[in-house]
């Protein structure tokens, strides 16, 4: 009797997962179809307003007033979210990125059939098609005012092609900006490769590419002008370990801290242990308070050695070392390893927010 009822009871908790999921889907869609919409209308405003100033009708010396009263009329019929700043920000975003928009909304249309029984605007453009306006328009109306501040087109284009791939909230994105990861990756990259960053974001192919100057650790909380030790900064990384993975790079889990290994009968530690899925390899992770020296270069070696040779499958590439230190001087890096070293590398580390003025220097001097 009791096994009869836990099987009914079982069924009734599959058939509310399973209409429970349906319903969620349902509701992600039309967030995502309402969040599209909204911005593709935002967009069209834009256009609208920067045309008629185009026409002539709106110069220079009065064009703050004719957006005022736009404002006004716009307000009293549909709320706040059209006040002269929003207004204003719209005319900027068309601006910026009717190009792109053009030139995907036209490769689109070619593809796409319009969505039966939906019903478009006459006053909408008609180019817009609710079929394809999420996948134009993938990101919240908010993170588009972000991205509009970023002059410099590569990096806008690195922050929104990173967004919609690694899913970032408004937060996040706010973070990875303030923490100027774009000029990071810049300083951790040659020159050649630069450019990829505004076509295709941050891509995980090769060993360097798990490297960002200097790594920004402000979210462990630790002052830089107080003392804390090796232990510290580790036990620090592991109470905050997602957010230290979402700033090593993509692709990163988590498989230990101090994870030993015996060697000679003795045994070994690794601060961090990683595997990079995107890499497919394991990532050895060593904390240093102090300079860096030739010894912790020789070190990692010895780690990185031990997991090739004792640890990784053979369909797995090579294990990559990496010193996360305070100072690091390059001239000792290079001379202490091999020329052609592809395994270990040194990565600097703040613990306080750098200014994107300070960061620019350091990509000028680089």
């Amino acid at each position: 009797m009791k096994a009869k009822i836990t099987k009914r009871t079982s069924k009734k908790n599959l058939l509310f997962e399973s209409i429970r999921s349906l319903i969620e889907s349902a509701r992600n869609i039309v967030v995502r179809q309402t969040n599209s919409t909204m911005v593709f209308t935002y967009f069209e405003i834009g256009k609208s307003i920067v045309k008629y100033e185009q026409d002539g009708k709106a110069r220079a010396e009065y064009a703050h007033e004719t957006l005022k009263n736009l404002s006004e009329k716009l307000s009293d019929e549909f709320g706040k979210s059209f006040s002269v700043r929003n207004l204003e920000q719209m005319r900027k975003f068309y601006l910026l990125y009717h190009q792109k928009i053009s030139q995907t909304l036209s490769a689109k249309s070619l593809k796409s059939k319009p969505v039966k029984g939906l019903q478009i605007p006459q006053t909408v453009s008609a180019e817009f098609n609710l079929n394809i306006s999420a996948s134009v328009f993938p990101l919240s109306w908010s993170h588009y005012v972000i991205l509009s501040r970023i002059t410099n087109n590569d990096e806008r284009s690195f922050y929104e092609i990173e967004s919609v791939q690694n899913n970032w909230s408004l937060a996040e994105l706010n973070r990875q900006f303030e923490t100027s990861v774009y000029e990071r990756l810049v300083l951790s990259r040659n020159k050649k490769r630069v450019k990829e960053l505004a076509v295709k974001g941050q891509v995980m192919e090769r060993p360097e590419d798990a490297i960002k100057h200097p790594l920004i650790l402000e979210f462990l909380g630790l002052k830089e002008e107080s003392y804390y030790n090796e232990n510290d900064l580790e036990t620090a990384i592991i109470s905050q370990i997602e957010r230290f993975m979402l700033e090593m790079g993509k692709g990163f889990l988590f498989s230990g801290r101090q994870v030993r290994f015996t060697f000679d009968e003795e045994n070994f530690y690794v601060d961090l242990v990683f595997y990079n899925r995107l890499l497919r390899c394991f990532v050895l992770v060593d904390l240093k308070l102090g300079k860096l020296k030739h010894q912790d270069l020789g070190q990692m070696q010895m780690y990185v050695s031990y997991y090739d040779r004792h640890v990784k499958s053979t369909e797995e590439n090579n294990t990559i070392g990496i010193i996360i230190c305070k100072d690091k001087k390059d001239a000792r890096i290079e001379i202490t390893l091999p020329k052609e070293n592809k395994q270990i590398f040194a990565g600097q580390y703040q613990s306080y927010l750098p200014s994107k003025k300070d960061l620019k220097k350091m990509i000028q001097s680089n």
